[in-house]
């Protein structure tokens, strides 16, 4: 199985929220058998940048996976829905038709987890800053 790189909380954070957070930028995942596929295809759903999947007919859709539905047991009864980066229409891809699939993309969740916040608002507050709250931070 190909290995996942994890960031966690740096020593002596304050807040420690019980997870890490996968950075998955630049995985590809074996898809050798059914359970890699819907594992890969889980995380791809939760991940907040492009990919890239290559069909079995050997065309590439790159974009972002917005959906996905399972319909049954076997992976023909189970699709996923992806925006395209080109901005053509949403496209459907069947789990079976799947034959590699990369997170070519920019996270743009990483780094911006609640800890991370808590530590930027203590970091403010310690500094003297007055009128710190809860603002969003630029995609980039």
């Amino acid at each position: 199985m190909s290995e996942i790189h994890r960031t966690s909380p740096a020593e002596g954070d304050e807040e420690h929220l019980g997870f890490a957070h996968e950075n998955l930028e630049g995985w590809i995942p074996a898809l050798s058998t059914d359970a890699e596929i819907r594992e890969a295809l889980e995380k791809a759903f939760d991940y907040r940048g492009d990919l890239t999947i290559t069909l079995k007919s050997g065309q590439k859709v790159e974009g972002y996976l917005f959906d996905r539905k399972i319909k049954g047991p076997s992976l023909a009864d189970c699709f996923v829905r992806v925006m395209p980066k080109d901005g053509t229409d949403k496209v459907s891809v069947p789990y079976s038709e799947i034959a590699a699939l990369a997170f070519t993309g920019r996270d743009t969740a990483a780094g911006k987890s609640f800890a991370a916040w808590v530590k930027k608002y203590n970091e403010k507050k310690a500094a003297g800053e007055t009128n710190v709250g809860i603002d969003a931070e630029p995609l980039d």
